[in-house]
């Protein structure tokens, strides 16, 4: 990779960092649904929960995804340097955020997996246009090509181990658009009476 492929790399890696933070909000703030409205263009997003390997604090990072039964795989696009990563390897231990629900599961790294590639091919047309962005021709691509284009990718299975509930799961922040509301309509009252 040339200096200017590393420098576009971490370029990119910051925006998703920066997308990832909004898209968490949004699955906090209960729009899990909204998120996966349009899956063609958007993508298949689950929100994964992992714990930091070296601060121990939960972090939450949202990635496209395919689901088997209570088996779901995706893959680290940006390879073994991807901190969420390193934090399932560390601590395989993980919940998941679906749109129709929260679950406990155990990650694993298959990148070595015979079905690589199959597996590969469909978490990235289940990424949307991301997929097409990144170069991904996958209707004219073969599985060399694909091979070598994904050479660093990681490929990840979590297998669900137990539906979960609570408060601190998606939607926990959903409150807020109670409080919010109110305010709305009390601006709109307050504009009304002025006229």
């Amino acid at each position: 990779m040339t200096i200017v492929n590393q420098q576009n790399e971490a370029m990119l890696r910051q925006s998703f960092k920066k997308l990832n933070f909004a898209m968490v909000g949004m699955w906090r703030l209960g729009l899990r649904r909204w998120i996966n409205i349009w899956p063609s263009v958007g993508g298949q997003i689950l929100a994964i929960t992992h714990t930091g390997r070296k601060t121990g604090l939960r972090r939450r990072t949202p990635v496209n995804y395919v689901q088997e039964g209570n088996v779901v795989y995706f893959s680290a696009g940006f390879g073994h340097v991807s901190d969420w990563y390193r934090n399932i390897l560390a601590n395989p231990e993980v919940e998941i955020w679906l749109p129709d629900g929260w679950w406990a599961g155990l990650a694993e790294d298959i990148s070595d997996d015979p079905e690589r590639l199959p597996l590969l091919r469909r978490v990235i047309v289940a990424s949307g246009i991301v997929g097409r962005l990144f170069g991904f021709d996958l209707q004219h691509m073969s599985d060399v090509e694909l091979d070598q284009l994904t050479s660093s990718y990681r490929l990840v299975r979590v297998t669900l181990t137990e539906r979960m509930s609570g408060s601190d799961g998606p939607g926990d922040l959903a409150w807020v658009w109670v409080p919010l509301g109110l305010v709305g309509l009390l601006i709109y009252h307050l504009l009304r009476r002025r006229k």
